[in-house]
């Protein structure tokens, strides 16, 4: 199976406003920049179907579910601007930063996207420094 495959699977088992929110959230960074590729990591015996990710010269984020609320963890996040302030988590973290969308959240489309491509663009310098 192919790893957007995999995430459709994933998507489709959470079958509240989890899986609409994560469903929309991935349609954002898809639209974002459509050379992102879909990948699932970070599989391990308490969770056999992995972590989506989304990458682009390296993560740009995962996305997970959890009981309460939907993750999206940017790899680097704590070097991108945030004039919105999307990020709402893991604001004290020294590389990552990461937003949590809850049960009734509304997320700023256009905010969104633009910390995807900022995402992409420090992927992309740091590759071209190596």
């Amino acid at each position: 199976m192919s790893p957007s495959a995999e995430i459709d699977a994933i998507i489709a088992k959470l079958s509240d406003w989890r899986g609409a929110a994560l469903q929309r959230l991935r349609h954002l960074i898809r639209d974002a920049d459509p050379a992102i590729t879909e990948e699932i990591k970070w599989r391990k015996p308490s969770n056999p179907d992995g972590v989506p990710t989304w990458s682009r010269d390296g993560i740009i984020c995962t996305g997970e579910a959890y009981k309460d609320k939907v993750k999206l963890t940017f790899a680097a996040g704590a070097s991108l601007p945030d004039p919105a302030g999307v990020f709402n988590a893991s604001l004290d973290a020294g590389t990552r930063r990461a937003l949590d969308i809850r049960e009734g959240d509304q997320v700023d489309a256009e905010a969104f996207s633009a910390i995807v491509r900022a995402a992409v663009a420090f992927n992309q310098t740091r590759m071209a420094g190596k």
